[in-house]
């Protein structure tokens, strides 16, 4: 041994004899050993089963989520779970759309929801540089406070009719 050559510790030894061997091996060429291509094959399956898994968990646990989140509206309001699955969209959401006031009490102007639908839709043609997504928002918007308002409607006729009561057409033969 010679005074200025610095020799590796017993510690680093077998270190030092594995550096040759992996600089030898060519992490370019073709591995040509069976049990080295298995052992990516099953390295490959492996990884991917686990990512699949991580997932597949993670979805389900955002389904899990979204379940109850849905069964809490609807025990809260039953038809409004119902109306935002047909939907889409909620009534604060479709009148930001079209711009317009929320139905109160089951009337709106539709005249104006008409107006303003006619011409977003319009202005939004994809013939003329616009959009069919928002051509669709547009129109889901107009559905949506139609069937509002519809609903409204509906309601307020039956309640008419039971406050003046069932009153049978009878024909009489004389």
């Amino acid at each position: 041994m010679s005074p200025g050559r610095i020799q590796p510790s017993p510690r680093f030894q077998p270190i030092a004899t594995f550096i040759p061997k992996v600089a030898k091996q060519s992490f370019c060429s073709r591995p040509t050993d069976p049990r080295l291509i298995m052992e990516h094959i099953v390295r490959a399956i492996v990884t991917g089963s686990k990512v699949f898994g991580r997932a597949a968990t993670a979805s389900l646990k955002q389904a899990q989520a979204a379940s109850k989140y849905a069964k809490a509206q609807a025990q809260n309001n039953p038809n409004a779970a119902h109306t935002f699955a047909s939907h889409g969209l909620t009534l604060e959401e479709a009148c930001k759309i079209l711009n317009v006031k929320p139905p109160q009490q089951g009337k709106a102007n539709m005249q104006e929801v008409a107006e303003r639908f006619k011409r977003l839709f319009d202005q939004n043609e994809p013939k003329n540089g616009g959009s069919f997504y928002l051509q669709s928002k547009i129109l889901r918007a107009r559905e949506r406070i139609e069937s509002e308002v519809r609903q409204a409607e509906e309601e307020m006729s039956r309640e008419a009719e039971l406050k003046e009561g069932w009153k049978p057409k009878v024909f009489k033969n004389r």
